[in-house]
């Protein structure tokens, strides 16, 4: 059980940051109750100054485990995407270093806000140069989906972890996510687990709070997620059948969930956020490793969780796809400030026509440009999965390939004025007409809401060592209409 650290943001919200000092007491005491992990990230408030003068406590042996462990401390780097040089990530894990007032980060996991920018390939890569030197012990991932994953690892790229969202509410995980995550050595640590306080006593058999009521942002997000599932009606269920069990074993409600989510077979650790100095839960929180959930346990959990909705997509998706479940509602206007990843140019002599390139050596040398937009039409050349200016990304895995190519796509189409929504016809070419199941789902979870026409052929040969290339044609419909 790892002890999270965002919460320190939610109190530093009125501009007064926490006391370190005082803070990093109230850390001391989380790890001399046995809760020695402790889960951060560059933006949640002060929580990494705080962590550095904690780490200092422990270097003067002024801390104490249970196990005589050393107290470890993960973070995240959450950068803007953009070029990713390694004059840039050194600097961003520097920050991290230096407010951590520590030589080695214990784990660094990367969160990447937009597939469709690949430059999150270059972050990983420069981040294993810094952990093959010593500053990282090891590195993972946050709210990466299945699919992103997927081209990670076919890029050569290891990760020893994936932090997502994983509770009685939120069940995605268990899914695709710990089917991949089992078969390539990766672990889940699993945050939401308490759905930000929701499943607990507190909250059993109460009528609806009002909006007034809901006063941190945990709450708020968690809000969101019991509306997706099929509203207050659907968790006094899963509470019901929690308190059942929680009756059965002496524990509480919260035991029960923290202990369901511990039980999913790709996870490593729940992380419980904590409100350092302000109110904490420590020993009914030990009291979730006193008991294990028997088969009559799961099947009742199991009958209340048939009542709820499942959460849509993949996940992550709730920080890049509507409807947005995230602290800070809807996050539209966050993700389309972001830079265009292609520069639009002019056609020469052809005032409607716009177009964009990729940077290929070849776009110059053959002609041809990237994607091309004339009128409200946007035509996408034949795709591959070439990540700079001649990098095979995923060598030999179609699946992943194809992953990269509709990231790809998203991008020029966006540079253009379009999205993958726009779409009304793809055409796929396979080198192995026996992939195409695992790539018609990819073209499906990317694609499946558009229904655009499609064409998918084996051909003989691919130009380099590709498994496939897409090519994509897109209208845009005036605003306003349909």
């Amino acid at each position: 059980m790892v002890t999270g650290l965002w919460q320190v943001a939610d109190m530093e919200r009125s501009g007064q940051p926490l006391d370190p000092d005082r803070a990093a007491g109230a850390m001391a005491a989380y790890a001399e109750a046995g809760f020695d992990s402790f889960d951060m990230a560059d933006h949640y408030g002060s929580a990494e100054v705080i962590t550095g003068h904690f780490l200092d406590r422990v270097r003067r042996g002024e801390v104490r485990t249970p196990s005589g462990a050393r107290p470890t401390a993960f973070t995240k780097w959450c950068p803007e995407p953009g070029p990713m040089t390694g004059d840039i990530v050194r600097a961003g894990i520097g920050r991290s270093l230096e407010r951590m007032r520590t030589d080695r980060i214990d784990l660094l996991q990367l969160h990447w806000w937009m597939f469709e920018h690949p430059a999150y390939l270059d972050a990983m890569g420069e981040l294993a140069s810094l952990q093959q030197e010593g500053q990282i012990g090891h590195l993972g991932v946050t709210n990466f989906d299945t699919d992103h994953l997927r081209v990670l690892t076919g890029h050569g790229l290891r990760i020893v972890s994936n932090q997502v969202s994983f509770s009685l509410l939120d069940r995605r995980a268990g899914e695709d996510m710990t089917a991949f995550c089992r078969d390539n050595g990766i672990t889940l640590l699993a945050y939401g687990t308490l759905g930000g306080g929701f499943l607990s006593e507190r909250w059993l058999g109460r009528p609806e709070p009002p909006a007034p009521e809901i006063g941190d942002w945990s709450k708020m997000k968690y809000r969101r997620f019991i509306e997706a599932i099929g509203g207050w009606d659907a968790l006094q269920a899963i509470l019901g059948a929690a308190q059942t069990v929680a009756r059965k074993h002496d524990v509480s409600i919260a035991n029960v969930a923290t202990r369901w989510v511990l039980e999913q077979p790709a996870v490593a650790a729940v992380i419980v956020g904590a409100r350092l100095g302000e109110r904490e839960h420590r020993a009914d929180n030990l009291r979730a490793f006193s008991f294990a959930l028997d088969t009559e346990d799961r099947s009742l959990i199991n009958a209340a969780l048939a009542r709820s909705r499942r959460l849509p997509g993949d996940c992550g998706d709730e920080y890049r796809k509507p409807p947005y479940l995230t602290a800070s509602g809807d996050l539209s206007h966050h993700l389309t400030r972001f830079p265009s990843v292609y520069a639009v140019q002019p056609v020469p002599d052809r005032p409607s026509r716009a177009r964009v390139d990729s940077g290929s050596v070849w776009e110059p040398v053959a002609g041809f440009s990237r994607a091309v937009r004339v009128g409200d039409r946007v035509l996408v050349s034949g795709t591959t999965a070439t990540h700079g200016t001649g990098e095979v990304v995923c060598p030999g895995d179609a699946v992943g390939q194809t992953v990269y190519i509709l990231d790809k796509i998203a991008a020029s189409l966006s540079a253009l004025g379009a999205s993958l929504d726009d779409i009304v016809r793809t055409r796929i070419y396979l080198r192995d007409a026996d992939q195409w199941e695992g790539v018609s789902r990819v073209h499906g979870r990317y694609l499946g809401h558009v229904r655009p026409a499609n064409t998918l052929l084996e051909v003989s040969r691919l130009v380099g060592d590709y498994e496939v290339e897409i090519e994509a044609e897109a209208v845009v419909a005036p605003e306003g209409r349909p």
